[in-house]
């Protein structure tokens, strides 16, 4: 199927001036089933607990409102572990870590007073998906589609049991696949992969050392576009993922470089009027004693650019709102000859009003 783009570049851009998304994977041990268990968890990210309120805490005392991917299981109030009915249809050797138990026994599994904070957070947070229920993957060759249907309607069942329609995505380890499936859920965006030679590469030898590289060198991230994926489904690439900063990454990257590549980024979608797309998981917080601090710098550069009227600090949904929404934009995409890209259902009240 053909893609849309909204709009690339400084001269024709739709956007009346630069943005900047967060999009947070919010996870735990769910993203880690098929790399460690309990215990190289918690020696992995000592500070992964309390880091999700923290975070939330520093969002809001700034005034940002960002995306939140869940896992759906996260969002439990427990379970009967792999046994339980609302895995049914998922591949059992995925779920066979689950651990019977609730909050209070299992709180690295089972999350329900974190992510109805979130609901309850000001400003408003958007609260989305990612992956399903369990944080399966994809493009895993057992993941046909009816087993990404079960994934996805089980994590959706699961976040309405707390009142969440969820309308944002996010791929477990940004693999994408199955898109037909989002567009059929009632998904209308999810976050594309990055055009970096790193993410190209993926998650093997030469894509980390590639990373490492990028990072040293401070490469600029490059801003980003929308781009209409199916009808109504918009994907939003990223632009930057977090680097590490637990102690062997601290040694390789300094760990200014996370703040100077924001800025980096930043700096380019203010000067092309796109997106700077910053995502990453609240573990990544939780590393080091350091790398809370590390990320309250990015927040204050955040804020410091909005301040100055740079830039705007939007969720994914918010984003794809602005593209239905907003007349500014509609008209920045007409006066620059670019009024075919139009979401249809911009380009049919066009023609509704003509007639």
């Amino acid at each position: 199927m053909k893609t849309k783009r909204a709009s690339k570049g400084a001269n024709n851009g739709i956007f009346r001036r630069g943005l900047a998304v967060l999009s947070i994977d919010t996870e735990q041990i769910w993203g880690y089933l098929d790399l460690t268990d309990e215990v190289g968890f918690k020696d992995r990210y000592p500070y992964v607990l309390p880091v999700h309120d923290r975070l939330l805490d520093c969002l809001c005392g700034a005034g940002i409102s960002a995306t939140w991917t869940v896992v759906g299981a996260l969002s439990l109030s427990g379970t009967l572990g792999p046994q339980d009915p609302r895995f049914a249809g998922l591949p059992q050797d995925w779920t066979a870590k689950t651990p019977v138990g609730d909050e209070a026994s299992s709180p690295l599994w089972y999350r329900r007073s974190f992510v109805q904070r979130l609901c309850k957070a000001q400003p408003a947070q958007d609260v989305g998906i990612h992956g399903g229920l369990s944080h399966l993957i994809w493009s895993n060759p057992e993941t046909s589609a009816e087993v990404a249907r079960s994934e996805l309607n089980g994590g959706i069942r699961a976040l309405k049991e707390i009142e969440i329609l969820p309308r944002a995505f996010v791929f477990p380890r940004n693999l994408v696949a199955h898109l037909d499936i989002l567009a059929s859920h009632g998904i209308r965006c999810y976050r594309g992969r990055a055009s970096s030679l790193s993410e190209k590469l993926g998650f093997n030898l030469a894509g980390r050392a590639v990373r490492y590289a990028e990072e040293v060198a401070r490469c600029t991230p490059q801003p980003v576009w929308p781009q209409e994926v199916r009808p109504g489904l918009w994907s939003i690439p990223a632009s930057l993922n977090l680097y590490s900063m637990r102690p062997a990454a601290k040694r390789i990257a300094p760990l200014r470089t996370r703040v100077e590549r924001v800025r980096l980024g930043i700096d380019a979608a203010v000067r092309q009027r796109g997106i700077f797309h910053l995502w990453f998981h609240p573990e990544n917080l939780a590393e080091a004693p350091w790398s809370f601090p590390i990320f309250e710098d990015i927040v204050g550069e955040l804020v410091k650019r909005r301040s100055a009227g740079d830039i705007e600090i939007l969720t994914m949904n918010q984003v794809v709102d602005r593209l239905s929404n907003d007349p500014v934009e509609v008209a920045n995409k007409s006066s620059s000859g670019i009024a075919h890209n139009l979401p249809t259902v911009l380009q049919t009240a066009s023609l509704q009003r003509q007639t």
